[in-house]
């Protein structure tokens, strides 16, 4: 090419040799043509940040491989804790969407706290009344278990801190979307963890429906769980099979950035490590444990939340809401309440005195709350759901029915009870408990217990029954 040639044309960065948009020698750029090199790609761009940042090294700070020196991290005390959390995790997913299944969402717009939920509710079954302990246990688990891996969880965080601080912070698109499913791993676990244990302490003081907001954080959760065991599980049994004394190099592709350069002396072994968090979930074990069991047990479950407790006798037993905080007056339980039944276009109307004159018959039954509390068996006498229906004209087929209270507002001032647990022979309505009438705390004049059903569908102060129509 001629020096004159060379004089019109001007290489670009990409290697073409005008840089007029029409090719004409001589003619000056259109006016508002840029004139600079062309835009360069995004990927390019962000690749050369990587390096520039690669390059410049890590700033000061928790970034640097140097600031993290504890001699115990590393992938067999991960892995220890990882396993553990796989299995615990686990049981309190399925045990989870147990107790949203036990709920009946399905049956009612009533019964269902999470209307949006979609596809997530693939796996929804008529809850069972029998055992009657059913839903004590698993939501007993629940709680229990999702308290007792709290230390569990914090050991496994602080063991793979390092990696939250990994620098450049983006290596490629496959790492960014590693560290996007970390921070919703890391996110949603806190999220579930703390929202869980507010609740047992019934401590409402986030935003929105406990329900809600656990429910699909807790699928968050699960669904990045899910996608770091499938990438991580393989290592972590090879790490502990290895055994606690194996510590590879740090550099090592094996030390997966836990494993510190410059280790401090160590203060105490992995093994140390592992028994102190194994001692603190066994503490919070002790502490928690008493409210799912019941009884004189309860006194050890210094973590639950107390003043709840309406005394001695009969009626001494757990409750979570009085009548008081529930919005009940006098005139609501006195004299003049009536129960009414409908269903099969026929309805009856009943005094106290009238219910009591029916058959009466005794169900040795607990009551189980999604806060984890539960009470041993109490001894219920009332009306067989069954005899209620049978004054309408329903008989043995009885239909699922709409139980509502004179509670004013409020989750669970109603609620539908699907057929089963209508039918079953110890659904009552109860009128006595352990041998004296309900207290207006326990359901005054009137309240349903129904076996292995959660606490808030034993409705209190009820006042009307539908049995068959629409809810």
């Amino acid at each position: 090419m001629s020096r004159i040639r060379r004089e019109m044309f001007r290489v670009d960065g990409s290697g073409n040799e005008s840089d007029r948009p029409d090719g004409v020698p001589g003619r000056p750029p259109a006016s508002g043509t840029p004139t600079g090199p062309p835009h360069t790609p995004v990927a390019e761009r962000v690749r050369g940040a990587i390096e520039r940042a690669r390059a410049a090294g890590p700033p000061p700070g928790p970034s640097r491989a140097g600031f993290w020196r504890s001699p115990l991290r590393g992938p067999w005390l991960t892995g220890v804790f990882g396993l553990v959390l796989l299995v615990g995790v686990v049981v309190l997913f399925v045990t989870g969407l147990l107790s949203y299944a036990a709920y009946n969402p399905d049956l009612a717009p009533r019964n269902d706290q999470t209307p949006d939920k979609g596809v997530l509710g693939f796996y929804l079954f008529t809850w069972p009344t029998s055992p009657s302990w059913l839903y004590r246990l698993t939501q007993g688990v629940h709680t229990v278990l999702g308290v007792v891996l709290v230390p569990v969880f914090l050991a496994k965080l602080w063991s793979v801190i390092p990696k939250l601080f990994e620098w450049p912070p983006l290596r490629s698109a496959a790492h960014a979307l590693e560290r996007i499913s970390l921070l919703l791993l890391v996110g949603g676990a806190g999220f579930t963890f703390v929202t869980g244990i507010l609740n047992i302490q019934l401590d409402y003081v986030f935003p929105g429906s406990f329900y809600t907001l656990h429910f699909y954080g807790a699928w968050v959760f699960m669904a990045a769980f899910v996608v770091h065991v499938a990438f991580r599980l393989p290592r972590a049994v090879r790490a502990v099979r290895a055994g606690r004394g194996w510590q590879p190099a740090a550099d090592s592709a094996e030390a997966a950035g836990l494993v510190s350069p410059r280790p401090a002396a160590p203060t105490i072994s992995r093994r140390g490590a592992v028994a102190m968090v194994g001692a603190g979930s066994l503490a919070l074990l002790a502490v928690t444990a008493g409210q799912s069991i019941g009884g004189r047990w309860r006194k050890t479950a210094l973590l639950a939340p107390h003043g709840r407790d309406p005394g001695t006798g009969p009626n001494g037993f757990q409750i979570n809401k009085t009548a008081a905080s529930s919005g009940i007056r006098p005139g609501d339980i006195g004299p003049a309440w009536r129960l009414t039944v409908r269903g099969a276009g026929r309805q009856e109307v009943l005094t106290r005195e009238a219910l009591l004159a029916m058959p009466q018959r005794e169900a040795a039954l607990p009551i189980a709350c999604v806060e984890g509390w539960s009470t041993p068996d109490q001894q219920w006498a009332g009306v067989r759901l069954t005899d209620l229906a049978a004054l309408v004209g329903l008989g043995t087929a009885t239909p699922q029915v709409l139980v509502e209270s004179v509670q004013r507002g409020g989750s669970f001032s109603s609620v539908v009870l699907a057929p089963n647990q209508a039918r079953d022979d110890r659904s009552l309505l109860a009128l006595r408990v352990n041998g004296a009438d309900l207290s207006p705390d326990h359901g005054y004049p009137a309240r349903v217990i129904i076996p292995a059903a959660p606490g808030v569908h034993n409705t209190k102060w009820v006042t009307r029954l539908t049995f068959g129509e629409p809810a």
